[in-house]
């Protein structure tokens, strides 16, 4: 498989705009091996490092870019967006989501169930990457991205966003004391979870309730890819899968979106 010929996933929303390129990237087209076999991007996995850096070389080299220009952020579940105005190379700052109005870096974000979510104003050309999971999705890690857009030039009503390959409503079982946090933010949560019948366990949508941060925060234009990454073990790493087989860690997945210089 040649360089810049990865298999990707793209949102039908992003892919028509002008001057961006985005990625939703899948497992497949990558170096690492064993439980990581593919394109795993992560560096804090267990993974040879020396194939974690060959996989994102692969990843920026799709969009035309070197490898030091794929900004990903040392995720920690916050609600915290970082700024990117250069390359950050090896550079790790503590966020989770990356936002720029530089053509040609590369903003990305990590996950295996969590959302990762892409973000476009076109006409301001202002971009992000942004990892949410249910924490920093509760916490407002949406909020905080399209805040730093819009401090960009961005408006709200102009934002795009696609959320991408996540652990779907019909494979994320969490247990009453889940659902007690979010009810505590909001009792209007409660629409975001279904019982599991003959189970203490119930079913979150998480890519539901991601679109629903979305609209808060003034995105109208927005939808998810429709991909579970639990369920499709081919094509996605997944948290959850691996907890449930016993596997000692996981690949992480990379989404991404670049301005085109």
């Amino acid at each position: 498989m040649s360089l810049g010929s990865l298999p990707v996933i793209q949102s039908p929303r992003l892919a028509g705009l002008p001057g961006v390129r985005h990625a939703f990237f899948t497992r497949q087209g990558g170096v690492s091996t064993g439980i990581y076999e593919g394109l795993n991007v992560g560096r804090g996995s267990n993974d040879a490092p020396e194939d974690v850096i060959e996989n994102r070389r692969r990843a920026a080299a799709w969009f035309g870019a070197p490898a030091e220009a794929l900004n990903t952020c040392y995720q920690i579940h916050s609600a915290r967006a970082v700024v990117a105005q250069s390359p950050w190379g090896a550079e790790r700052p503590e966020g989770d989501a990356v936002v720029t109005q530089v053509p040609g870096l590369v903003c990305g974000a990590l996950a295996a169930d969590c959302a990762p979510v892409l973000f476009v104003d076109s006409t301001a050309r202002v971009v992000a990457a942004a990892h949410a999971g249910w924490q920093g999705a509760l916490n407002g890690i949406v909020a905080d991205t399209v805040d730093r857009m819009v401090a960009l030039g961005a408006q709200r009503d102009r934002i795009v966003a696609a959320v991408g390959p996540c652990i779907g409503p019909d494979s994320y079982e969490v247990g009453p004391e889940y659902v007690a946090r979010f009810l505590a933010a909001d009792p209007g949560h409660q629409s975001w979870f279904k019982p599991v019948p003959g189970s203490d366990r119930i079913l979150f949508d998480l890519p539901g309730f991601v679109l629903s941060r979305l609209s808060e925060a003034g995105v109208a234009q927005c939808e998810w890819v429709g991909r579970d990454t639990c369920a499709e073990p081919d094509q996605f790493y997944s948290n959850r899968r691996a907890f449930k087989q016993g596997e000692p860690d996981y690949g992480r997945l990379l989404s991404a979106i670049m301005l085109e210089p």
